[in-house]
C-alpha cells in the first residue's frame, strides 16, 4: 500500500482501540517493521494527531484529531455524498446546514482526484413531496442532554394529551419524523409523530437511565437487530 494509505490504516487501528496498543502489535497488523511504524507515528503526531505513548509501552489516540487527507473507495465516497445530500434536502435547517458543513470539511481534506469525484457525483436526491417545516433541533438537544421533555400531543384519532417522556431517538422517514421515547404515563416505550407535537417543554431534570440503555432495550422490545455498520471498540 502507499504511504498515505498506510497512515490512514494506522489511524483506523488506533481509533479502534480504547486502550493503549503496543507498537509491535500495530506493526504486525500493518505488515511493516517497527522502524517504519515509529516513523509513521511521528508523522501523524507532527500533523496534529493526539497520540499518547512511547515505544515499549503502547499508543492510544485521544479525541479531537482533525481529519488528515482521506482516501475513499468510489462506493464509500458515493455513500457519503448521497447520505449528506439526503440530510441536506429532507431535514430541518440546522441538520441540513450540518450536513453541508460536514461534506465541505471532508472535501477540504480530500486529494485532488477524490475532490473531482465529489463534484461529478451523479447520485441525486429527489425533492421531498412535503416540505419539512418542523424544527427537530430541540428534540435532538434533549436527546443529547438526556433530559425529560413534556409535550402536548395529538394522536391519529385527534385526541390530545400531555406527556412527560424520556426522548432517546429520532426516526427519519420520507414524510414523517418519529420521536422514540419512554412515556411516564404509559410506563412503556412510545412513538410520537413530530408533526403532531403542538408544544414542547424541556425539563430541568434528566431521566434516570442512559439513552444507550433505553435504545438497547427498545431494540430488544421491537426485535430490531443492532446495526452492524458501527465498528466495535475493544
Amino acid at each position: 500500500m502507499s504511504r498515505s494509505e498506510r497512515l490512514l490504516a494506522l489511524l483506523q487501528l488506533l481509533r479502534g482501540h480504547r486502550y493503549a496498543i503496543t507498537g509491535t502489535e500495530l506493526a504486525s497488523q500493518l505488515g511493516i517493521s517497527l522502524r517504519t511504524l515509529y516513523r509513521d507515528m511521528a508523522t501523524l503526531q507532527a500533523q496534529g494527531a493526539h497520540i499518547e505513548g512511547e515505544p515499549g509501552i503502547g499508543y492510544v489516540l485521544r479525541p479531537g484529531f482533525m481529519l488528515p487527507p482521506l482516501m475513499f473507495s468510489e462506493e464509500e465516497l458515493e455513500a457519503l455524498v448521497l447520505g449528506s445530500r439526503w440530510v441536506a434536502e429532507h431535514t430541518d435547517s440546522a441538520l441540513s446546514a450540518g450536513a453541508r458543513s460536514a461534506l465541505a470539511k471532508i472535501e477540504a481534506v480530500l486529494p485532488d482526484e477524490y475532490r473531482q469525484q465529489l463534484h461529478t457525483n451523479t447520485l441525486l436526491i429527489g425533492s421531498s413531496r412535503h416540505d419539512v417545516c418542523t424544527d427537530e433541533a430541540p428534540l435532538r438537544s434533549a436527546i443529547r442532554q438526556q433530559r425529560k421533555i413534556t409535550l402536548s400531543y395529538r394522536d391519529l384519532r385527534e385526541a390530545s394529551s400531555e406527556r412527560t417522556v424520556w426522548p432517546f431517538a429520532l426516526g427519519y422517514f420520507e414524510q414523517v419524523r418519529v420521536l422514540v421515547a419512554w412515556c411516564e404515563l404509559r410506563q412503556d416505550f412510545r412513538h410520537f409523530r413530530v408533526d403532531r407535537i403542538s408544544q414542547l417543554t424541556l425539563e430541568q431534570t434528566g431521566y434516570p437511565r442512559s439513552r444507550a440503555i433505553l435504545l438497547k432495550e427498545w431494540r430488544a422490545a421491537q426485535q430490531i437487530p443492532q446495526p452492524t455498520f458501527i465498528a466495535d471498540r475493544n
